[in-house]
């Protein structure tokens, strides 16, 4: 099902109205989304970024000697919906956490998608999210919104009442009159689910829009996830929306909540010279060619692989292998395809049309926020 044919009834309409569709601005808040992978080791010395759940980043600061493995889980709230959390387990224990030292969960936003939200105007939204939670820790944990083009913070906490049992929350921030989101497709706001804060992140009360400041990052948080290597929590069920209430979560079919993600991230897979480009020769070593994409990138792409690599085709009937990673030769925002440059061959001539294929390989194109 393509997106656009899901009903619309126009974003930061009352969250209470059920057919108001895309009100969740958190993409796979149901965590069904995996496209790197379902498990991730070892992450808390300098591994912050993506790793599992599609558009949820693994966020750190600091040299802590605790880590995490960050994991898809099917452990969810019983009759919810649910089919999939995401786990965090420390693995490595650190009961002494240092100054500037912090760990958590994160989902980035472009400002061009919080248009609807106001901010920075007098009618300014507020929001609410609502997600459900579980962890044998139980205890004060904190929950911030950040606006990184205006250097912004707001926060607010939630309690865990019940070891090893799933529990709902729901916390409602203001709007917030200073400072509009730049209206581009660049990183212009954040949610962040704190696991660990340093106790100079916690000092200073964040429960209303203010200037960013260290002591306001983490208020009230107070439980350390890495104290102990039998420490787990795990999230699921993660909404945002406009209104000063939580709504049912919006379940969206897993073919749009995919592509969706595939904004951001997309994986591929070839066999053996399974699909043919057609390329042209750049000098004597490398072709363009268009290669296309599931759904358009949100920007020009960072590229890596694994795999045999590539081979062209030549017109003499004879191949050229080679593993180099492609490049972007020219990214068009909003197009289903990209112009890529592969290097490393032999024998290519300028202008002269190739054939080119992916060679037993998977290739992965990045455009995470």
């Amino acid at each position: 099902m393509a997106l656009s044919t899901i009903p619309f009834s126009g974003l930061g309409a009352d969250a209470s109205n059920q057919g108001v569709n895309f009100r969740n601005l958190i993409i796979n808040g149901d965590m069904s989304i995996a496209q790197r992978g379902t498990s991730a080791t070892g992450l808390g010395n300098g591994d912050l970024g993506y790793h599992t759940c599609d558009r949820w980043r693994f966020f750190e600061s600091g040299s802590a000697t605790g880590e995490f493995t960050m994991s898809q889980s099917t452990d969810v709230p019983t009759g919810q919906g649910f089919s999939k959390s995401i786990k965090m387990d420390c693995t490595t224990a650190d009961a002494s956490i240092a100054s500037g030292e912090s760990f958590g969960l994160q989902q980035r936003f472009e400002g061009q998608m919080l248009q609807h939200l106001k901010k920075g105007t007098s009618n300014a939204e507020s929001l609410t999210a609502s997600f459900w939670v579980k962890s044998n820790k139980t205890g004060t944990y904190s929950v911030s919104l950040y606006d990184s083009d205006n250097a912004r913070i707001i926060g607010n906490t939630y309690t865990i009442n019940s070891a090893n049992t799933w529990e709902k929350k729901t916390i409602t921030f203001s709007g917030d009159t200073t400072g509009a989101f730049n209206n581009d497709n660049n990183y212009s706001f954040n949610i962040l689910f704190a696991l660990v804060m340093a106790s100079n992140f916690t000092s200073y009360d964040n429960t209303s829009w203010n200037s960013y400041a260290d002591s306001r990052f983490g208020y009230g948080h107070t439980v350390n996830m890495l104290d102990n290597t039998a420490n787990e929590w795990y999230i699921t069920g993660v909404q945002l929306e406009v209104g000063t209430s939580a709504s049912d979560f919006e379940f969206l079919p897993y073919d749009v909540n995919l592509q969706r993600c595939q904004r951001y991230f997309q994986k591929g897979y070839s066999d053996a010279d399974n699909a043919v480009h057609a390329g042209r020769g750049q000098g004597t070593t490398a072709v363009d060619f268009h290669f296309s994409l599931v759904t358009p990138l949100r920007s020009s792409p960072t590229i890596t692989q694994s795999g045999t690599g590539w081979r062209v085709f030549k017109p003499s009937s004879t191949l050229s292998d080679s593993s180099s990673t492609p490049t972007v030769a020219r990214f068009y925002e909003l197009n289903p395809y990209i112009v890529l440059r592969h290097s490393g061959h032999s024998g290519i001539t300028d202008n002269y049309l190739f054939g080119i294929s992916p060679n037993t390989l998977t290739y992965y194109f990045d455009s995470e926020l």
